[in-house]
């Protein structure tokens, strides 16, 4: 296969050197035979240090990488989605720039792909190579993901590879607070998980804090998600239920003559009453914005894993050839499924 490598940098202008050398050695060396070619794009995102100017030099030292800056510091996921816009190739591998991800733990991720209905692979450390604050600020986000309907949240990392064509279903986004793994699960279920080995961080620190990891949680709940939403529908149904209680019980307490306060039934009921409707009302106006905000984050309606198109017998896919942004050879994928459903029949597809 080939593949592109996206890295966003940010003041690693250290590491940068080590960790392309690295990618060298492990994709275009031949002890990797998934690879056929490949591509290094480094996404400099604002960097305050001279990161941009050691990409550049890594550039023209080699045709395989590619090197972009942003305007100014963006984030670590926008980074990211400027350079899977530009991937060339037919599979996409991201991985931090501090050197933790394992150059030589890239062909863990592209074994998976080998199945043609698994569209997504997330490499999980085996030990995590974090403080117990960032560990704990990690699964706070896993939290948010989960939140916000991910599938397998607690498998996300962010060394992953997965099929160029499934940015086809979020290539429009344009969310000042984009996530790639919630619009990467917008697109498919065929997730996988490996175990990989990870380093200690050895030179600078991490820009991701507990306090921005905590944010970037928030946003993704509040920003992919209807959850705080939904907890106000059934606050106000709650509340409504409470309030017919209440009413009832100030009404049977007037029948009986427990109450001998003047006025004190009329304004109790209509209290208790309007409570209830109000928040049931914000309850129901809240499902209205929850569909309004799922709306215009443009989730796509569809994505097509194969277009068999039998009219056509020129179609480059059917000699095995996958553009980045086609689909699937129909009959790979049609091999994969009769082997997953039948797998002791003999059968294969020719």
């Amino acid at each position: 296969m080939n593949v592109s490598v996206v890295i966003p940098c940010y003041a690693s202008e250290r590491t940068l050197p080590d960790l392309v050398a690295g990618l060298h050695d492990a994709l275009g060396g031949p002890a990797h035979q998934q690879v056929e070619d490949y591509e290094v794009i480094l996404v400099v995102d604002g960097s305050p240090d001279a990161t941009f100017a050691v990409a550049r030099e890594l550039e023209r030292e080699s045709p395989r990488v590619r090197a972009l800056m942003l305007h100014r510091n963006y984030g670590q996921h926008n980074a990211l989605l400027a350079g899977i816009l530009r991937a060339r190739y037919e599979v996409v591998v991201t991985m931090d720039d501090d050197l933790q991800h394992r150059p030589t733990e890239v062909h863990k991720l592209l074994a998976p792909l080998a199945d043609p209905l698994v569209d997504l692979v997330y490499g999980v450390p085996v030990v995590e190579e974090h403080g117990f604050w960032r560990s704990l600020a990690s699964r706070s986000v896993k939290a948010g993901l989960a939140l916000a309907d991910v599938p397998n949240a607690n498998d996300v990392s962010a060394f992953r590879a997965f099929r160029t064509q499934l940015r086809s279903g979020f290539g429009h986004a344009a969310d000042a607070f984009v996530s790639i793994d919630v619009v990467l699960s917008w697109t498919t279920l065929g997730v996988r998980r490996v175990d990989v080995e990870m380093d200690e961080r050895t030179i600078g620190q991490s820009n991701y804090g507990f306090r921005r990891l905590i944010r970037h949680t928030l946003n993704m709940v509040t920003g992919y998600g209807t959850v705080p939403l939904r907890l106000v529908t059934w606050l106000g149904i709650a509340c409504f239920i409470l309030g017919m209680g209440l009413l009832a019980f100030t009404l049977w307490g007037f029948v009986v003559g427990r109450t001998t306060v003047t006025g004190f039934t009329t304004l109790a009921s209509m209290i208790a009453l309007f409570s209830g409707a109000q928040m049931l009302s914000v309850g129901i106006l809240g499902e209205y914005v929850g569909r309004l905000h799922f709306r215009s984050m443009h989730k796509p309606t569809f994505l097509v894993r194969v277009d068999g198109e039998p009219g056509r017998v020129d179609d480059p896919r059917r000699a095995g050839h996958v553009d980045s942004s086609g689909g699937q050879p129909p009959d790979v994928v049609a091999e994969a499924l009769n082997l997953r459903h039948h797998p002791d029949d003999g059968s294969s597809l020719q």
